[in-house]
């Protein structure tokens, strides 16, 4: 009986794994557009914190941050020319699925980026401004921006536990109708003419009608926009102002 051997295999060298790596940073950087401009951000970002002199950890936690928004688009580019390779098709329902979960991918690596980046700014106001940072944190816009995100966040909520087809477009609810109404709602606990708080209601109104009369969202989807919006928006404002 012949003895049948597997071929060894091939260790490329180090050196040469390297220069592979680095060609494919520089191919990403000069070809896709978005990888350049997290890479400008992260630059700024990571420049910034140094020169604010940030916490040692504080860096370390940008940086992985960052780097895990180059690592989640460069992921994403190299899904996409696969893809392409894979299928000649110019639509393939299956391939687009993929696609917009690698993109998925980067929007969750950004949205954190953010979100650490925001913490630790956050965090440094508190430390060297002392009652500066509390009347930012009690101020109408900041109180406003945490409400008519988490009018998003309720929305979008909703729409997966419901497994909406299209999470931006249709569906129960009405993600514009709720973010106007926040914005509503947001208008009436700030301002102290009550015309423009009238008039913003009525520009909310008129955002349910256009949804409806366009055909995107039915009258019941509006309503629950509506409510979610301005409840979301009248709570944070009570909890908060």
């Amino acid at each position: 009986m012949e003895n049948s051997k597997k071929p060894p295999k091939k260790h490329r060298p180090l050196l040469q794994s390297m220069g592979s790596a680095i060609e494919g940073i520089v191919y990403v950087l000069e070809n896709e557009r978005n990888m350049r401009v997290h890479f400008l951000i992260g630059f700024f970002v990571i420049i910034g914190s140094i020169y604010f002199d940030f916490h040692y950890l504080e860096v370390l936690a940008l940086l992985f941050a960052v780097a895990f928004v180059f690592a989640a688009e460069m992921f994403n580019s190299a899904v996409e020319y696969l893809s392409n390779v894979v299928v000649e098709e110019q639509f393939h329902p299956v391939i687009k699925v993929i696609k917009d979960i690698s993109a998925g991918a980067v929007f969750i690596a950004a949205f954190n980026a953010a979100l650490v980046a925001y913490i630790l700014v956050v965090n440094r106001m508190r430390v060297h401004r002392g009652q500066l940072f509390a009347r930012i944190m009690q101020s109408p816009w900041h109180i406003t921006l945490i409400a008519l995100i988490t009018c998003i966040a309720l929305v979008l909520l909703i729409k997966i536990i419901r497994r909406e087809k299209n999470l931006l477009k249709g569906g129960m609810p009405s993600g514009h109708t709720a973010l106007a109404f926040g914005i509503w709602v947001a208008t009436w606990a700030i301002s102290s003419n009550s015309l423009v708080s009238i008039l913003v209601f009525f520009l909310a109104l008129l955002v349910a009608r256009s949804r409806m009369s366009a055909g995107i969202h039915t009258f019941w989807e509006v309503v629950v926009g509506a409510m979610i919006g301005a409840l979301t928006s009248l709570l944070i404002f009570q909890v908060l102002l």
